[in-house]
């Protein structure tokens, strides 16, 4: 068992800085690079689709049983590393909000379908993960990254897509639990302007 909480982030973990890694990305068109969906099919984020989209990228989520890979101390140093079951649960809980805009969620990260699969389960998300285990949209777009244990793993941000193109991004993200509400806010502020 996990000597935490994994739903609850810690009070004194370090806020990320915002490093410019993710100011190319606004205005981005997406390249065609499917990805495996939790729900067994393909997801391809660049395809123009008739209604918006909201990525949100983040490491890894946690695991109930086990401590994170290089110890608890070593993840929760990482600026922005730890949180991302608070940031899930955030859109987990707007979700019906989004929805009631048109707008689908994705969550994306570099761990397998299976991995992430254990945590759309227990979780019980209403949405997808897509991974991107094999890192190809992630150096398609240079994308944020950062190494771990051994691992390259997405730093955390949120993309609004609009007919593949990325419209507006959230970097860095912090606190993760109030991400979805940030992402709502920004759209419920757009007053239909980006109707597909």
């Amino acid at each position: 068992m996990r000597s935490d909480n994994l739903y609850e982030l810690p009070k004194d973990i370090p806020a990320p800085v915002d490093d410019g890694a993710a100011d190319h990305l606004t205005g981005m068109r997406i390249p065609s690079v499917p990805l495996r969906a939790t729900a067994g099919r393909a997801v391809d984020l660049g395809q123009a689709v008739e209604h918006l989209r909201v990525v949100y990228c983040y490491p890894r989520t946690g695991e109930p049983d086990r401590e994170p890979p290089g110890g608890l101390e070593a993840w929760n140093r990482v600026p922005g590393a730890r949180g991302c079951t608070p940031q899930t649960l955030g859109f987990r809980e707007g979700f019906g909000q989004f929805r009631e805009m048109g707008v689908e969620v994705f969550g994306l990260s570099t761990q397998s379908t299976e991995y992430q699969r254990e945590a759309a389960e227990r979780l019980k998300l209403p949405f997808e993960l897509l991974s991107d285990e094999g890192l190809a949209l992630a150096g398609a777009l240079s994308l944020p990254t950062f190494r771990h244990a051994g691992m390259t793993l997405l730093r955390r941000l949120s993309m609004v897509v609009k007919a593949g193109i990325i419209v507006k991004v959230f970097y860095p993200v912090f606190p993760p639990d109030e991400n979805a509400g940030e992402v709502l806010s920004w759209l419920a502020g757009q007053a239909g302007s980006l109707r597909v």
